[in-house]
């Protein structure tokens, strides 16, 4: 049906146009070629749904089904991806016809006039998701961030908003300059080698046992978990929502056949798995890239991808990127300000996830995993990001974090009786974004970057510069943020009250522990989760211990179905996205760049795995940006080398200059609320939001005589009195408000001089001229 559908419009397209006097194409061709390429992406997307919901709610679901519904666009970000792939279409077809009709080869939009070629923008929709909103109309803009981010920039109104393209440090590298990934042609050379199989690669480099796992006697389990817990809140690359070509009607799961958005991973000879290829999918392409930028000014420009959540510290994970998710997770029949919870069950009488509507069994574990038919089966969670229940550890952040934002609601509205249930939300949410970017830059990071990445770039806070992009890298959300897959463990540690195992609830094998939301509900709740990752160390990743079995050969194993490989997965994500290679990196970092094995021995200070890669990839350049990454040997107390150090360092350095709403600029907060929050801790969250009675004070480093099990009496509070408002009744009410609100509007014009002039004086710096600029500086600091 969908292949009759293509040759009837292709045909359409053709007879309609050969009655066109000129050269130039007429409104009425254009529109009835957009009217058959939506017909076509519709059906696609149609097909694309049912088969995806035939799939997940049978009683086997493959892992690459999870894993397209985990990557799935949902709401205005699948509004975005179906834009551009219905302006690829029409001008797929207008290609055709072109071609077709002169016999030549021209761009198609060469023969549209300038009034068509904004009308094409217009009716496919990519028109609005260039267009930059007004904010003027937007309430609150000096108080609370939107839900989406839009508006954080005053002038580039989309700067760091959910829906938005990656940003680029590196021009793109696509076999064709524009959109077909690195490596699609076997043939292509580059820097006269053929690129590896990343399944090859993974098999010589990254294979290891579970049984040789190396415990990290510096940092426990948390660290690895609360990298993927701060990941999602920064980066989301949806799919594409098609599972079959447009072009062709290949389905992906069906076929090893490299068609958009098909970019299957081939299984080389020898290897243990006997299929032909792991189904994989591209990331959906933002409008105006790729072969569809020739109507965004007439030249070809790389395709870029979509970044589906907020490039700022703002806990969207837990409030969602998008306004129609984010009203979802509300209690909305509370006026008390306060997350949805489940109706169902509770945790011993603390707070669970609501239940996702979505009717899908990929949740429905249980009684595989159990083999007890009788057992009891639960929908997934639903919260701000799509991957909550992707394992039992992170969906245990997930509650807990909920909990304390009802927590805060609950104790503002004490403080507060006045407030309504929008001023408790977004004064809770508030908090909840300054508890995070206090976590993630004090406590963290420096676990990550080590310190000398810490002094040099992010060192004191310099102020917020509207000049600096915050909006997340592509190297950094495909590559560089992708370092903790190799931290962890095979194993999720449950422990009880005494920090000991037990026997009832037993620590889990990680390939159980993949969409098993029953294991909170039914196996003891969070608490033996938490108790596990802030005792229990993280994974050390050791250039011969990398990846653990569970990721790379168990990924997403439900049954007897084929399993995905994470390894392969980074490095075909990252061919699929146009990173360069390793060595173009490190230049832009002013790192040394190694030519041949001695000196990439030398740099990662190993004979044996120069020589191992050199053998896959022929030369340094080629070596994919992940993998190169994870090789290196650690900075002084860090957990990456030198090159992720820089990229991981600067994405967070550009993060908060470019927000507008940091929690250390002037007026976001008063200067006694600042001082409170810098009293917020991850144990006292912990100990606010379970029943755990005694935890370490620093739960990012395993227990020693510095960092000893505390009893929660002794963690301190953040002290909300500095949220506590003038309390008024009756007719005095509105005079108050008047009187706080002129305050606070004199208090503002003072800070946003203080501001201007703090700015003044750090542009003077020369330390912070490249920071004054809108690109990455040529070399930051390593």
């Amino acid at each position: 049906m969908n292949l009759l559908l293509s040759v009837l419009t292709l045909g359409f397209c053709l007879v309609h146009s050969h009655s066109l006097p000129s050269e130039r194409f007429g409104s009425s061709f254009l529109q009835s070629c957009f009217d058959e390429a939506k017909a076509i992406v519709d059906e696609a997307y149609k097909y694309s749904r049912d088969e995806s919901l035939r799939r997940v709610r049978r009683e086997q679901v493959k892992p690459s089904d999870a894993l397209r519904l985990l990557k799935q666009p949902r709401g205005d970000t699948r509004t975005a991806v179906r834009a551009a792939d219905y302006m690829a279409q029409t001008i797929r077809l207008l290609q055709t016809k072109a071609h077709h009709v002169h016999k030549r080869s021209l761009n198609a939009t060469d023969l549209l006039t300038p009034e068509l070629l904004k009308t094409l923008s217009e009716i496919t929709g990519c028109e609005a998701r260039v267009r930059l909103p007004s904010c003027r109309t937007t309430p609150n803009l000096d108080k609370y961030r939107t839900i989406t981010s839009v508006c954080n920039n005053l002038v580039n109104t989309r700067l760091g908003a959910s829906n938005t393209p990656f940003a680029r440090w590196r021009p793109a590298e696509y076999d064709d300059g524009i959109s077909q990934p690195k490596g699609f042609d076997r043939r292509r050379r580059f820097n006269n080698f053929t690129l590896p199989l990343v399944r090859q690669v993974s098999n010589n480099i990254l294979r290891t046992t579970d049984n040789g796992v190396v415990n990290d006697r510096e940092f426990t389990h948390m660290v690895t978990l609360f990298g993927q817990w701060n990941d999602h809140d920064l980066t989301f690359t949806p799919f594409s929502p098609s599972i079959r070509s447009f072009s062709n009607n290949i389905d992906c799961e069906e076929s090893c056949e490299n068609t958009e958005p098909c970019i299957p991973i081939p299984i080389p000879r020898g290897d243990v798995r006997r299929e032909e290829c792991i189904p994989s999918f591209r990331s959906a392409p933002a409008c105006g890239t790729g072969y569809s930028a020739y109507n965004f000014g007439g030249e070809p420009k790389p395709r870029e991808q979509i970044n589906a959540l907020t490039a700022f510290l703002d806990l969207s994970q837990v409030y969602g990127s998008e306004d129609q998710l984010a009203l979802k997770l509300r209690n909305l029949n509370s006026d008390g300000g306060l997350m949805r919870v489940n109706d169902k069950f509770t945790d011993r009488r603390r707070e669970l996830l609501p239940f996702n509507p979505l009717q899908a069994t990929m949740c429905a574990t249980r009684r595989r995993i159990t083999n007890d038919t009788n057992a009891k089966e639960v929908p997934c969670f639903i919260a701000g990001d799509t991957r909550v229940d992707e394992n039992m550890a992170l969906t245990s952040l997930h509650t807990m974090f909920l909990r304390e934002h009802n927590r805060l609601a609950r104790e503002l509205r004490r403080l507060n009786a006045h407030w309504d249930s929008e001023t408790l939300y977004q004064e809770a949410r508030k908090i909840m974004g300054a508890y995070t970017q206090v976590f993630v830059f004090r406590d963290y990071l420096p676990h990550i970057v080590g310190d000398a990445v810490m002094r040099r770039l992010l060192g004191r806070y310099p102020g917020y510069n509207p000049r600096v992009d915050p909006s997340i890298s592509n190297v950094f959300a495909t590559a560089a943020y992708r370092f903790a897959h190799l931290a962890i463990q095979p194993t999720l540690t449950r422990l009880d009250e005494n920090y000991r195992e037990s026997n009832r609830f037993p620590s889990v094998p990680l390939f159980k522990a993949f969409f098993t939301p029953w294991r909170i509900v039914f196996e003891g709740g969070i608490d033996p989760l938490i108790r596990g990752l802030i005792v229990r160390p993280a994974k050390l990743n050791t250039q011969d211990h990398m990846m653990v079995d569970a990721l790379r050969e168990r990924l997403f194993q439900f049954m007897l179905e084929m399993a995905l490989d994470l390894g392969s997965l980074n490095m075909q994500r990252g061919r699929d996205h146009g990173l360069p290679g390793y060595n173009a990196w490190r230049r832009f970092c002013g790192l040394s760049q190694p030519r041949n094995q001695a000196q990439l021995a030398q740099v990662l200070n190993n004979v044996r795995l120069a020589r191992s890669l050199l053998q896959l990839y022929g030369t340094p350049d080629n070596i994919d940006v992940w993998l190169g990454g994870v090789a290196e040997p650690f900075v002084a107390g860090g957990r990456v080398g030198p090159l992720f150090a820089c990229l991981i360092g600067s994405q967070f350095q550009r993060i908060r200059q470019g927000d507008r709403l940091w929690h250390e600029k002037p007026g976001v907060f008063t200067s006694a609320q600042r001082a409170a929050l810098r009293s917020a801790s991850l144990s006292r969250i912990i100990c606010d939001n379970t029943g755990i009675t005694n935890v370490p004070q620093d739960p990012f480093s395993v227990l020693s005589g510095r960092n000893r099990l505390t009893h929660c009496s002794s963690i301190p509070r953040v002290n909300l009195a500095a949220w506590r408002e003038r309390p008024c009744t009756g007719a005095d009410c509105g005079a108050i408000r008047n009187e706080i609100t002129n305050s606070s509007l004199e208090q503002q014009n003072s800070l946003d001089l203080q501001d201007t002039q703090e700015l003044t004086n750090l542009q003077e710096l020369p330390e912070f001229q490249e920071l004054q600029n809108n690109e990455i500086p040529e070399n930051p600091p390593a």
